[in-house]
């Protein structure tokens, strides 16, 4: 492991500062979008843009490596990103802050492609798993500590807008500078969706639902703040809870996922999720209980998403599991487009609990389904599961494939160990 941090240490640390940036700029924009009227309707847009921008540049941004380089897209997008973060407050309109956070939704991407391609380069196979455990780490630290940068300084003023453009500059320095090789970049052909949703129903069900919990979370939570009339303080914890919770439960439920029927812990952990949402309805306000639902939401859903990629790879055949990321990362990313959309219209609609609500349809439309395959299929024999592996949402193609081939050859090792075993007895 310490080799593996000894050449990746520059990219980690690029990438921490990027998420916070990231994360800077996600609840900023829900805050300051309040102060300036806009409505619920006009920041759900703003908001979609971002994942609609990122489903783009999953399918452009590779081409784009092969034709000029990673250094190159690396330094060209994070400064498109830097620049789009100063003329937020110099343009305050919802439909240029809808364009900004389609271009800063591409770019962001675009980084994250690259930034994973390194770190697939620098890890060795047996410090694989640990590496994507590290990076998805660095990648949830990162937001949460960008909550805490919400109170240095005015969210009516400039001086918010420019600390995420400066750290997104300062992040591109060490990456670029450090001596990690180039890697050579390659991609696998993404599988139909219909042999997707073919082989693991539940699987693409579940990612896209759960694209829509997602996008809520890392687009739509501070906007919520800001209409149930939460203060600045408050808004950056609640923001803050999602992602804590994820960091304490990722692993326990993965370690849960390894064994036992996983659709039994997918339908409670979607139960979980949905319980957490109905007390964020019927909070009325009270900042402890908003808190709790925080952590139960966001504890249940980023796990969720681990464990929906494990269980697809239970019905797929090793050599298809990276082809099966680029189909499970375009229905997760229409899910997330259509997201902040539909809990505008729900917060319009039933006030800021709408927020909750659609969650919570959500995530017990999950868990119902769940219960619906359970009588439709036998369970996987325990022993027969593909590995888990921690992922976060933001994860691109690449982390996905990285993981998918990580659980093919944990799988295969095992399977190795156990015909070793019976050939001693």
């Amino acid at each position: 492991m310490l080799p593996f941090v000894k050449n990746a240490w520059a990219l980690l640390l690029g990438m921490f500062l990027l998420m916070i940036g990231n994360g800077l700029q996600g609840t900023l924009l829900g805050v300051r979008g309040d102060l300036e009227d806009f409505s619920t309707g006009q920041m759900s847009v703003v908001m979609s843009a971002y994942f609609l921008g990122f489903l783009f540049a999953s399918r452009m941004v590779p081409e784009m490596i092969r034709r000029v380089g990673h250094v190159r897209v690396f330094a060209a997008l994070a400064s498109f990103i830097s620049a789009v973060l100063i003329l937020y407050p110099a343009v305050p309109n919802p439909w240029f802050w809808t364009v900004g956070r389609f271009i800063i939704g591409f770019c962001f991407c675009g980084v994250y492609v690259t930034a994973e391609s390194w770190l697939n380069n620098a890890a060795e196979n047996e410090t694989r798993g640990m590496a994507l455990s590290l990076y998805m780490l660095v990648q949830v630290v990162g937001i949460v500590a960008a909550q805490g940068l919400m109170l240095v300084a005015d969210p009516g003023g400039f001086m918010l807008f420019v600390i995420p453009s400066v750290l997104v500059s300062i992040a591109v320095a060490p990456i670029l500078l450090s001596v990690s090789p180039t890697p050579a970049f390659e991609t696998t052909k993404p599988m139909s969706l219909r042999r997707l949703m073919d082989a693991s129903p539940l699987g693409c069900v579940g990612i896209f639902l759960l694209g829509g919990v997602f996008s809520a979370l890392f687009g739509m939570g501070a906007v919520y703040g800001a209409q149930a009339g939460l203060t600045l303080p408050e808004i950056s914890l609640f923001v803050a809870c999602f992602y804590i919770g994820a960091v304490f439960l990722q692993f326990p439920l993965g370690w849960l996922s390894d064994r036992m029927d996983r659709r039994l812990l997918i339908l409670g952990a979607s139960v979980a999720g949905g319980v957490g949402a109905l007390l964020g309805v019927f909070s009325a306000g009270f900042f402890p209980v908003l808190l709790v639902a925080a952590l139960l939401v966001g504890g249940m859903s980023n796990p969720l998403y681990s464990l929906l990629i494990a269980y697809t790879n239970d019905f797929l055949e090793r050599e298809d599991m990276a082809a099966a990321s680029g189909g499970l990362l375009f229905i997760n990313g229409v899910g997330a487009i259509a997201g902040p959309i539909i809990i505008g219209w729900a917060m319009g609609v039933f006030g800021p609990e709408g927020y909750f609500v659609l969650i919570a349809v959500l995530l017990l439309a999950l868990a119902g389904y769940a219960a619906y395959r359970m009588t439709q299929r036998p369970a996987v024999p325990v022993d027969e599961t593909a590995s888990y592996s921690a992922l976060s949402p933001t994860s691109t193609a690449v982390a996905l494939e990285v993981a998918q081939e990580y659980a093919a050859d944990m799988a295969e090792e095992a399977e190795e160990a156990a015909h070793a075993d019976d050939a001693a007895s």
